[in-house]
C-alpha cells in the first residue's frame, strides 16, 4: 500500500485518506457509501471518521436520518495527506513507478484545482514535468489516465533550460502555472518556482 500504509498503522485508515482525499472525489461520503468502497465492515469504518473528526481532519454533518461526512480543507495537514495520496493513486503513481524509465525528471506537479475535479479549459495546465523525458512513454501513461478519468488532460513539458528562460522573461504562461496552487508528486519544489519579482 505504500508510504501511507508505513507511516499510519490503521489500513482503514489509510483507505479513508484515499478515498477522501483522491482525485475528483465527491464532497461528501455517507458512512454506508464509505463502508461500501473501501471494502470493510461498517464499525471499523465509523470508527475511523470518529477518529478523523475528532482531531479535525472530517467534518460531520447530519442530514435528516443519515450522517456525512467532508474533508476540512483549512485541517493543518491537509496539503502534505493530500500531496501523499497524489503519489500513491491513480496518475502521481504511474508516473512515480515509471520515473527512471521516463528520464531526467526535476520536478512533477499538479495543479491543485485539476485535481480537486476541475475541468480544465484548453489554456489551463493541469500537470507539469521539468526535465528530459521519453515523451513517447509519458504519452502512453497520459493517455491511459485519460480513459480513466474520461477526459483529457493538459500537460506542459519543459527542459531546465527552456524552463528558466521563460522564467526569467516573466513568461505569462510560466507565470500563471507558478502562481496556481499546486500540488508537489516529485521534485524539490521551492528550487524551481520561486518567482522573482
Amino acid at each position: 500500500m505504500g508510504a501511507l500504509s508505513e507511516i499510519f498503522v490503521s489500513v482503514v485508515r489509510v483507505k479513508i485518506f484515499k478515498l477522501f482525499l483522491r482525485k475528483g472525489a465527491p464532497e461528501f461520503f455517507h458512512i454506508r457509501e464509505a463502508t461500501r468502497q473501501i471494502g470493510t465492515e461498517i464499525n471499523a469504518v465509523r470508527r475511523e471518521l470518529q477518529r478523523l473528526t475528532k482531531v479535525g481532519f472530517l467534518k460531520r454533518e447530519p442530514r435528516g436520518n443519515r450522517v456525512y461526512f467532508r474533508i476540512r480543507s483549512e485541517f493543518n495537514l491537509y496539503g502534505d495527506l493530500l500531496s501523499l495520496v497524489a503519489r500513491e493513486t491513480g496518475l502521481g503513481k504511474d508516473l512515480l513507478d515509471n520515473l527512471s524509465s521516463l528520464g531526467n525528471i526535476k520536478l512533477i506537479f499538479f495543479s491543485k484545482l485539476f485535481y480537486l475535479g476541475r475541468v480544465s479549459r484548453p489554456t489551463e495546465v493541469d500537470l507539469f514535468i521539468l526535465g528530459k523525458l521519453d515523451l513517447n512513454l509519458l504519452d502512453k501513461i497520459i493517455k491511459r489516465e485519460e480513459k480513466e478519468i474520461g477526459r483529457e488532460i493538459n500537460y506542459t513539458v519543459l527542459t531546465d533550460e527552456e524552463f528558466e528562460f521563460r522564467k526569467k522573461r516573466k513568461d505569462i504562461f510560466i507565470t500563471n502555472i507558478l502562481l496556481e496552487p499546486r500540488i508537489v508528486v516529485y521534485g524539490n519544489d521551492e528550487k524551481y518556482t520561486k518567482l522573482t519579482i
